[in-house]
């Protein structure tokens, strides 16, 4: 699988590639500014993208804005995105789309290769691998909203754990209730909503961020 990353801090885009090498993914590029990502996406054709948010020169949103620009040279490209903090303006636009693999992972968080990795692959392959505080500040935003309101605080966690790209299998093992309860929590959720049900992982989880993003 042939990614490319862009990453400022050369020890982090050098420890990143060699992670990623040794777990099978081939590094196609490892830069380091916005326009050198756009010309790697249209030379090299990646699976996948990982971008530092805050790139030079100003160290803002530069990052952001060429992962966005890379969909648009490749739609659908999987773009996980890696920040110092939760930037709900930039988780925002990362899911408009609602098209290709997500994800929004927090640098301080990611404290284990093997998750990582697993959170890569997950991306690369059109899942969505989204921080859980990152989760909590969208619910928190959207509190006010009377559907968003209405849900219980077991649906609650439900969503968190569908907008981290958890199965329902896997959200069944972490709240140690059956599969059942979780097909039933989804439906409620979905109906509360007003989200037309999915089966599959990840339309499920677009969906239900694109709502709580609006």
């Amino acid at each position: 699988m042939r990614l490319v990353i862009a990453e400022d801090l050369f020890l982090l885009r050098d420890g990143l590639t060699r992670l990623l090498e040794a777990h099978g993914f081939e590094v196609a590029a490892a830069v380091d500014n916005g326009p050198d990502l756009l010309a790697a996406v249209a030379a090299e054709r990646p699976e996948a993208a990982i971008v530092d948010v805050r790139l030079p020169p100003t160290f803002t949103d530069e990052g952001l804005r060429a992962a966005l620009e890379a969909r648009r040279l490749s739609p659908g490209l999987p773009v996980l995105v890696l920040s110092q903090y939760v930037e709900q303006l930039y988780a925002r636009e990362l899911l408009a789309a609602g098209q290709g693999g997500t994800g929004y992972l927090l640098k301080d968080r990611v404290m284990d290769g093997g998750q990582f990795v697993d959170a890569v692959r997950r991306v690369a392959t059109g899942g969505t691998a989204m921080d859980p505080e990152v989760i909590a500040r969208l619910l928190a935003h959207n509190s006010a909203d009377g559907a968003v309101a209405a849900l219980t605080p077991r649906e609650r966690e439900v969503v968190s754990l569908m907008a981290e790209g958890r199965s329902n299998a896997a959200i069944a093992q972490q709240l140690v209730i059956t599969e059942r309860s979780v097909s039933k929590h989804t439906a409620s959720i979905f109906t509360r909503l007003g989200l037309q049900p999915s089966d599959d992982d990840n339309r499920r989880v677009l969906a239900v961020l694109a709502y709580l993003n609006r």
